[in-house]
């Protein structure tokens, strides 16, 4: 049995190698004509194809065959991506978007790109809120404005704040407090009325309150908020918030009636020309004369008082929101913020060296605000076509009712 079985596979062999060996035999031709057409040269080309009654158009060289072969000639980037109009702007299905975004959320839960593009692309979109910008839910103006407001205003302007003491500091150091050259007469004129000095010392002490609060709600959180921690951090910026707000018309209403009061006296005029380009004497150590009020503190008087008071003042007043028929969009309260952080830092840059000139960097200044009167020599070196004025009679040398508080006639030397 097993003789048989044996016999009956070898037979089945030789029958495959029979099988084999035809198929090789039938293929070695095949083989040999194709290496010959692949020796063919270029120049062979069109007669080979003439005697196989080809046309020599109609086939290919080895050029054109490299041409073709994406092999060799990969496809270059976006080169089948036409240029799109501008103003061919296909109407956008916010429904078809919904659904996408819905799908989005389950095939890919971690892609929060398309989420915030859209939403940060200042799209309006339906909401039952009554506010006329509920539908917007992120401005990418607010965006610009944080950079700005984080950024420029408060590097810059905390900058400017420090630099600007630093400086004054270096000047007393060098120069120290201004002397008056000659001897006191005794003699004393009055320079401020009990008014202006009220109006004066409210605007002072409401600009400082304004300053100290502004300067805390900017830059607390660099330097007050670690020492302080959160808590105790919010709810002092929360005291000094509402205490911002109720002494801001205060400032404001100084501002107007000191304006009124001031205005004649801080007229430009030709004195003020000579002052400007010799500095007010330090440049040279000259007398440069002038009236009541010198170069210096007129361009404090139209530029940090005048000018910037009235964009804090107008700028605040939006803050608040107590412009009528105003309307309060996000971009006005935005830009009203940066006018308001810009012209309160630049006041408070020139309001130190006002305080530095009105204190310890002139003598007998101080006293000239806190008394109302200087003494004839004071006057006359520091404000000399004023003290003229005064001598000649033009402008009387008592303007109000005179006090008890009216500092007394001291002796001039030599007079018993």
């Amino acid at each position: 049995m097993s003789a048989k079985l044996i016999s009956a596979l070898a037979g089945k062999a030789r029958a495959a190698a029979a099988a084999a060996a035809c198929a090789l035999a039938l293929a070695v031709p095949l083989l040999h004509a194709g290496a010959a057409q692949a020796q063919t040269t270029p120049a062979q080309a069109p007669a080979q194809a003439a005697a196989q009654g080809q046309s020599p158009a109609a086939t290919p060289t080895q050029a054109e065959a490299d041409t073709n072969n994406p092999a060799l000639h990969p496809q270059q980037p976006f080169s089948g991506i036409a240029s799109q109009n501008i103003f061919d702007v296909p109407e956008r299905d916010i429904a078809a978007e919904a659904r996408e975004q819905q799908s989005r959320t389950r095939t890919q839960p971690g892609n929060n790109a398309p989420v915030w593009r859209e939403i940060n692309s200042d799209q309006r979109h339906y909401s039952s809120l009554p506010d006329k910008e509920a539908g917007v839910l992120i401005l990418r103006t607010g965006q610009e404005w944080r950079l700005l407001r984080n950024g420029v205003i408060t590097v810059w302007g905390g900058w400017l704040l420090v630099l600007v003491p630093a400086a004054i500091l270096a000047f007393f150091v060098w120069r120290g407090t201004i002397p008056l050259k000659s001897q006191p007469t005794g003699r004393m004129i009055e320079r401020f009325t009990p008014l202006e000095r009220i109006v004066h010392w409210t605007m002072a002490i409401a600009f400082v309150v304004l300053a100290v609060s502004g300067i805390v709600m900017l830059f607390g959180k660099h330097f007050l908020l670690p020492i302080m921690g959160h808590t105790l951090f919010g709810w002092l910026t929360y005291l000094l918030k509402n205490v911002h707000n109720i002494v801001g018309p205060v400032f404001t209403l100084s501002l107007i009636v000191g304006f009124v009061i001031f205005v004649r006296d801080n007229l430009p005029s030709r004195d003020d020309i000579r002052w400007l380009t010799s500095l007010g004497g330090i440049a040279s150590g000259k007398h440069v004369p002038s009236g009541r009020f010198n170069a210096g503190e007129k361009g404090w008087f139209w530029v940090g008082v005048f000018l910037l008071g009235l964009l804090i003042s107008a700028s605040g007043f939006v803050l608040d929101k107590i412009v009528p028929g105003l309307d309060y969009y996000r971009t006005t309260m935005q830009l009203a913020h940066i006018v308001h952080s810009i012209a309160a830092i630049v006041m408070m840059a020139m309001a130190f060296g006002h305080i530095y000139m009105g204190t310890i960097g002139m003598e007998g200044a101080y006293r000239a605000m806190r008394d109302g009167y200087v003494d004839e020599a004071w006057a006359k070196e520091h404000h000399e076509h004023w003290y003229d004025d005064v001598k000649s009679g033009k402008i009387p040398a008592q303007r109000s009712a005179p006090s008890r508080r009216q500092p007394e006639r001291r002796p001039a030397p030599g007079e018993a």
